[in-house]
């Protein structure tokens, strides 16, 4: 059963991949990366990571699609006002995809690739009760940093996307 379930979740991640790269209408290609994000959440389930599954459609299936979503139709883009690239820019396109691929090629040729283990495989590694315990264990001083450092980024958006009056109130 998770055997086919797997299958079934990679032929879909492909398909809407390829659907997102080679797809004409720009809202076309969020909707397929949308559907592409819900099956890698699939593949993180398979993998008993169910936060990074739930946080993988919380925050890139959610906000980040619906933030590209609102971008693209906010351009307003047609192919009477999209610019026509040269064949110089699409040869460059595919040379510098094609030393990407090889450079990735190289990077993962030497990796080790192990297989399942049963006697060291812990069925608890991903649960998120096991991630907190790690995260307000070992990391807690990181975790209360970087908490900070999102604050202090929020009140710099809000002062910086507040309007500008006469009179400043403390």
């Amino acid at each position: 059963m998770t055997g086919s379930l797997f299958y079934f979740l990679t032929f879909l991640t492909l398909i809407a991949a390829l659907g997102v790269v080679f797809s004409r209408n720009p809202v076309y290609s969020v909707l397929f990366l949308i559907l592409t994000f819900f099956s890698l959440s699939g593949h993180y389930i398979l993998l008993n990571a169910q936060f990074l599954a739930a946080v993988n459609v919380i925050v890139y299936a959610g906000a980040i699609m619906v933030l590209f979503l609102f971008v693209i139709m906010f351009l307003n883009l047609n192919k009477e006002t999209e610019q026509h690239k040269s064949a110089l820019v699409k040869v460059a396109g595919v040379i510098s995809g094609g030393m990407l691929l090889i450079v990735m090629v190289a990077a993962l040729k030497d990796a080790p690739v192990e297989g399942y283990n049963a006697a060291t495989f812990n069925s608890q590694i991903g649960l998120v009760e096991n991630l907190g315990k790690v995260l307000f264990k070992n990391y807690l001083l990181p975790f209360e940093l970087a908490s900070v450092l999102f604050l202090a980024a929020m009140v710099g958006a809000v002062m910086l996307g507040k309007k500008e009056t006469g009179e400043r109130h403390f």
